[in-house]
């Protein structure tokens, strides 16, 4: 068995000192994916102390205090790799990557946009690119007899299940029907399976980020924009998949929770 979870932190030192760092001591994963990381690594020395024992990739943006990816593992990791071949991009901490034996663990984090926005055209060419990697990865994956998860705060909610309000968002960045058809272009053009919605196929959500604002997570009026997009056999062996919500609004340390899935498959 293999847990794997990613989590868009929303600033690991803001997280640290809600509650992050006792979640990561308690989580059984063997890997864990962050987002929003929005630091260097030399401005995070309590949390480092806390990560002895994990192996890290980090990949800061090279713009202070935004963005910020890792993967963290209890093995090392037989290769690492930041960013994904992009001019633009490989610099923006957006991205990165390890391999375990016979696994690909990436974490994500995808562009937010804003409709009518340079944001937003930013977001389309990260697709745009990211798509053609997306299909590389399968491909080099296959080649060497590994599988692959892509794991992270990927930025839209693709179906009307994945969003409580969908009906009011549809002209809104993260519900655009050209994004929802790229994620499904990533999902039947190039085999990826989206774990959490295969293991919960007629689910509500269950959403993974809610808005600080109002009672969103109250009345969980959330969005389901964190995902696991694993390549088939990978997927298939997954006996377990879940969002950690929290149990009150006090207690959350972000807002996204993390997203857990356990994998049925060897190694350590």
């Amino acid at each position: 068995m293999k847990s794997v979870s990613t989590v868009n932190v929303n600033g690991i030192r803001a997280a640290a000192a809600k509650g992050f760092l006792e979640w990561i001591d308690d989580t059984k994963s063997e890997v864990v994916c962050l987002q929003e990381v929005r630091a260097e690594a030399d401005q995070i020395g309590e949390v480092l102390a806390r990560l002895d024992g994990w192996h890290a990739v980090w990949a800061p943006a090279e713009a202070k205090g935004r963005a910020g990816v890792a993967v963290l593992s209890r093995r090392e990791p037989d290769a690492t790799r930041i960013g994904f071949g992009s001019a633009e991009f490989d610099v923006s901490g957006r991205y990165a990557e390890l391999d375990l034996p016979g696994l690909t663990v990436a974490s994500l984090y995808l562009p937010s946009g804003e409709v009518g926005t340079e944001r937003q055209d930013e977001k389309e060419r990260f697709m745009a690119e990211f798509l053609v990697h997306l299909g590389a990865l399968r491909e080099r994956a296959a080649a060497e007899g590994r599988e692959v998860v892509v794991c992270g705060d990927w930025n839209i909610a693709h179906r009307e299940v994945d969003l409580r309000n969908w009906k009011a968002n549809q002209k809104k960045a993260g519900f655009l029907p050209e994004e929802r058809a790229w994620l499904s272009r990533v999902v039947d053009d190039h085999g990826y399976v989206d774990v959490l919605r295969a293991h919960h196929p007629d689910q509500e959500g269950p959403y993974s980020w809610w808005s600080y604002r109002g009672r969103a997570f109250d009345n969980d009026t959330g969005w389901r924009i964190d995902y696991q997009m694993a390549t088939p056999t990978l997927a298939a062996s997954c006996v377990d998949a879940r969002v950690e919500r929290a149990a009150t609004h006090a207690e959350r340390w972000s807002d996204h929770a993390p997203v857990t899935a356990t994998y049925d498959i060897g190694g350590n």
